[in-house]
């Protein structure tokens, strides 16, 4: 029967259906096959999806699409620019820099890759930097928003274990940072061997009046962030008051956010939601039949008779993760395989909120990942180049991904120093 979920979960993969389906009809064959009541379905999807926590993630997605409809994505390319334009390079550095910054108010990588790169691809295009170059920074910066908080999948995890969402989103931050400032090095250094072109310094004052213009816009992070750690708000409490701050901030301050496009926006907002918690839904229902059959206690016990040697488990441990980052999306992933691997993690002595941080990290790696990563489809589409060009140009910065996993993997102090200064709910 296990063997029949995987085929068909597999086959429909491969046909292009997306995953949320895929899972869905591979659970459908296993209970009809096994003779299980179809109630058992819509129960278990329910179950999946009735978890307190999981009410922040349609806060922080609303929140992050009003403050970008308000025009925030102009303003924070504009002060990261007016920051680090005046180096060779530039317009790439002020691309992750961007990225960063963008990642503390979306919390996801599609919608930065989306938001950022229909800017700055074109601008870079037009200041004679090579497409497969802006597509490549773009990508690749944009896997900083799931790891810098607010992040999603790490919303998802603290769900799935009873982990503290704020303690998880301290833990992402220091690699958060690493995984962008190690894209600024490896774009200066390709910009310096490509002899890209830099802007005059931008005089004091510039700066002072983009960092005005974009002060609102970066308060939102530091709104939340103080929140948390305060002890003041939950992370539920806290993606509240970043929907009602980013309305004030678009329809007072900026005075952009129409009543239209605030309709606009909820509507976006509200089926990006409710796709989501489909696909949490779908992947509790594959989740449960395979914890009913045993599966996650027979992963865990053959990789603890491979070895109980931390270094290798966890060298094993992240090979299986960029793996199925490749081809599944993250959020599946993580309800499917996290409370597995975490077993097996704590195990061998690895603190949970490290290892938090490690899956995540391995799965939006899978993103800027060929064949299917998600954010290449997207950086190629807006640049109109070949996914096998922007594959190419995509793996000096593929290379830092890999070597800030390592990082975050075998040095524990990365991860669970911020986590252990602060006290969060």
């Amino acid at each position: 029967m296990i063997a029949v979920l995987f085929a068909v979960f597999f086959v429909t993969l491969c046909v292009g259906v997306p995953v949320a389906f895929a899972l869905a009809m591979a659970s459908l064959v296993y209970v009809v096959c096994a003779g299980i009541p179809l109630v058992v379905i819509p129960q278990k999807m329910y179950a999946g999806m009735d978890v307190f926590v999981l009410l922040c993630i349609p806060g922080f997605i609303l929140a992050g699409n009003l403050m970008n409809a308000s025009g925030i994505t102009g303003r924070i390319i504009a002060l990261c620019n007016a920051l680090v334009g005046h180096l060779r390079g530039g317009l790439g550095l002020a691309n992750v820099g961007a990225s960063m910054l963008f990642a503390g108010i979306s919390g996801t990588a599609v919608s930065d890759t989306a938001s950022i790169g229909s800017v700055m691809i074109p601008a870079m295009k037009d200041e004679g930097y090579e497409l497969d170059f802006a597509c490549a920074v773009t990508a690749s910066s944009s896997t900083v928003g799931p790891i810098i908080p607010p992040s999603l999948p790490m919303i998802i995890a603290g769900t799935l274990t009873g982990l503290s969402v704020g303690k998880l989103f301290l833990a992402g931050a220091i690699p958060g940072i690493l995984l962008g400032l190690g894209f600024m090095v490896t774009s200066w250094i390709i910009s310096q061997k490509k002899r890209h072109p830099r802007h005059p310094r931008q005089p004091v004052r510039q700066v002072l009046i983009a960092l005005r213009k974009a002060s609102w816009a970066l308060g939102m992070p530091v709104i939340i962030l103080a929140g948390i750690l305060g002890g003041f708000v939950t992370p539920t409490e806290a993606s509240i008051g970043a929907v009602l701050y980013a309305l004030l901030v678009g329809t007072i301050v900026y005075r952009s956010l129409t009543p239209s496009k605030i309709v606009q926006v909820i509507i976006s907002s509200a089926i990006t939601t409710a796709s989501l918690m489909v696909l949490v839904g779908f992947a509790n229902v594959f989740s449960w039949i395979l914890a009913s059959e045993q599966v996650p206690q027979r992963i865990a016990q053959a990789m603890l008779n491979l070895t109980h040697n931390r270094i290798l488990m966890l060298l094993l441990i992240n090979g299986l993760l960029l793996f199925v980052g490749t081809f599944m999306e993250t959020i599946a992933a993580l309800i499917i395989l996290f409370p597995v691997l975490l077993k097996v993690a704590v195990t061998v002595g690895v603190d949970p909120l490290q290892f938090a941080v490690i899956a995540v990290l391995n799965l939006v790696i899978g993103l800027t990942t060929p064949p299917v990563g998600v954010c290449l489809f997207v950086a190629a589409g807006i640049g109109k180049i070949s996914l096998g060009r922007l594959s190419r140009a995509v793996l000096p910065f593929l290379a830092v991904s890999l070597l800030v996993l390592l990082l975050v993997t075998y040095v524990p102090a990365i991860s669970l120093t911020l986590p252990q200064l602060f006290h969060t709910p």
